[in-house]
């Protein structure tokens, strides 16, 4: 039996996590966390059994709590309610979905606790990667990743010798908006930009998706998960999603991963690892794919993945501003507030007003963010 905790069960992640428990009777939930959706976060406790159960706020705790009043489950609130359950001992793997920097600090301390972590949440290591990665290191624990490209880079490099790794190729769709020009994206709604041609995402990794920030972020990412500088990651754009990425080694050959885009597959196999468990769904018919196709991406119209290139050559603190911007930006555009092209301009203007501290530590990290959110406020 591996017991499991969930950051962010409500979201896509999260709820996809808890389809694979369904299926695999030795997999049980110890420990779940969520935002605000106390509906459903009440059908998940009363499905699943968990021991805690943690909510975002105050309010909503209370709410759960009361609905809950049945049940004998601990009912907690906020950070600290995220790092009890990320550390409880019932606990082996925590499964970190929720989105935002929020994720970090629970994280941090679940490492501490000799957890492994099954990643999703992106700005644990864009932000903090100099502090996740040799402290997964000193305390032993695996970090393994439920992004579909970034699963798709650790099993091409499964059995392999990471010392002759070339060239990491990290795929992507291209998003609802591949293609266009900037004349073109200048009106695009949030409706548009949420009609990804692929996955089925959360609505803010579906706007970074079409503004190709989600790319870059996972361009950080792979840095710091499989120990590579910027010049040996490239990016390709394949529309059909059926390759979720490769990895070219020195003597030119090429390891690539394939499937369906569907979310579960890198889920279980982080959850499973080393192991490979059944799992329904489509599978690819090659005969019907007929082909698949490669593009260079068109960084000087989808400026997020350029500007993400110019953070990680900056390093220290501007990925975090560029994340932390882009949160900020993403925000504003799914309340109408600012037009799609104006989510690079946020950007740039925070990285332009951000004077970058080389080795940061986590509080200068949250308080970086904190100071780019206050910098766009006051624009």
């Amino acid at each position: 039996m591996k017991n499991i905790a969930v950051l962010g069960s409500t979201g896509s992640i999260g709820t996809q996590t808890l389809d694979i428990v369904r299926n695999n009777s030795d997999l049980k939930v110890v420990g779940l966390c969520a935002g605000n959706n106390v509906d459903l976060m009440e059908k998940q406790v009363r499905e699943f059994n968990p021991l805690i159960a943690v909510m975002g706020n105050d309010k909503a705790a209370s709410d759960l709590k009361v609905r809950l009043a049945d049940m004998d489950v601990k009912v907690l609130s906020g950070m600290d309610g995220m790092i009890e359950m990320s550390t409880m001992k019932e606990a082996d793997v925590l499964v970190t979905a929720i989105v935002g920097m929020i994720g970090i600090r629970p994280t941090v301390a679940a490492i501490k606790a000799h957890k492994d972590i099954a990643l999703a949440n992106k700005e644990t290591l864009v932000t903090a990667g100099h502090i996740i990665m040799p402290l997964a290191s000193e305390y032993n624990v695996s970090i393994l990743p439920v992004d579909s490209e970034h699963s798709a880079i650790f099993q091409s490099m499964h059995g392999e010798n990471r010392e002759r790794v070339s060239k990491i190729l990290l795929t992507a769709s291209g998003g609802p908006f591949r293609g266009m020009t900037k004349d073109e994206l200048k009106n695009k709604t949030k409706f548009d930009a949420l009609k990804h041609p692929n996955w089925a995402m959360g609505q803010k990794i579906t706007i970074d998706s079409a503004s190709l920030v989600n790319k870059g972020l996972e361009v950080m990412e792979a840095k710091w998960l499989f120990g590579v500088e910027r010049d040996k990651i490239e990016v390709v754009i394949h529309p059909q999603s059926i390759i979720h990425s490769m990895v070219e080694y020195a003597d030119g050959g090429i390891m690539a991963q394939l499937g369906m885009p569907d979310m579960k597959l890198p889920i279980q196999y982080a959850l499973f690892y080393p192991d490979r468990r059944p799992m329904d769904g489509k599978r690819v018919n090659f005969f019907d794919l007929k082909s698949i196709t490669f593009e260079e991406p068109d960084i000087d119209t989808f400026l997020g993945l350029k500007y993400a290139y110019e953070a990680m050559d900056k390093g220290g603190s501007m990925p975090t501003v560029y994340n932390a911007a882009n949160e900020m930006a993403v925000a504003k555009f799914l309340n109408e507030e600012i037009k799609f092209l104006d989510i690079y301009e946020i950007i740039r203007g925070a990285m332009d007003n951000h004077k970058i501290i080389d080795n940061p530590s986590l509080d200068d990290i949250l308080n970086v963010e904190k100071e780019t959110y206050e910098y766009i406020k006051g624009r």
